[in-house]
């Protein structure tokens, strides 16, 4: 049986979501970003104990199958940028986020953005751009690597898009989480 859970991003609360199943007894067979699997249908008192400790900790179980459907879009999302953004080189982002979830990208973009309030693209986007905030803190790579990592058309691109979502310039950024540093010493 596979169950959907809202708002998991990271490693990290793919363990914290594992620690809870155990709590209430459940050995999942697999956890992913947005998905578990056990091996046994829940009865209705574990469902309400796995949904109330579910949200204490930021996290919702999924029934609605529309809902479920725009997490998986998001946790592949998620996954695109933050674990495999090479693939981004070699698909185009809207058929491979269409293969993985297993529906249409034409279903997917009405049902995202109906109940979402914005589009996959925007997502994407977003998405891309809090990696970028990520490795510009890390300051291991430079723009250039940094948009080719995450394959923008060049740095020019990646920083009119940064700065339209961020509100300031990439080096700006860079220079407000150097102060926050120094400020933290």
């Amino acid at each position: 049986m596979n169950l959907y859970i809202k708002n998991m991003v990271c490693d990290r609360c793919k363990m914290v979501v594992t620690d809870i199943f155990k709590q209430i007894n459940i050995s999942p067979i697999s956890v992913g970003l947005g998905e578990v699997v056990i091996q046994e249908d829940l009865s209705e008192e574990q469902e309400d104990a796995l949904s109330v400790r579910l949200q204490q900790v930021g996290f919702e179980l999924l029934s609605d199958k529309r809902i479920q459907t725009v997490e998986k879009v998001k946790t592949t999302i998620i996954e695109l940028v933050n674990e495999h953004p090479d693939i981004l080189r070699k698909y185009n982002p809207s058929v491979y986020i269409s293969e993985k979830v297993g529906r249409e990208y034409k279903y997917l973009t009405t049902i995202f953005s109906a109940i979402e309030g914005n589009t996959i693209e925007q997502f994407l986007i977003c998405q891309k751009i809090e990696k970028v905030k990520e490795l510009l803190i890390k300051d291991e790579l430079s723009l250039s690597q940094i948009s080719d990592v995450l394959q923008y058309s060049s740095v020019q691109h990646l920083s009119m898009q940064f700065k339209k979502i961020v509100g300031f310039t990439t080096t700006h950024f860079k220079e407000l989480q150097k102060q926050k540093y120094v400020l933290k010493e």
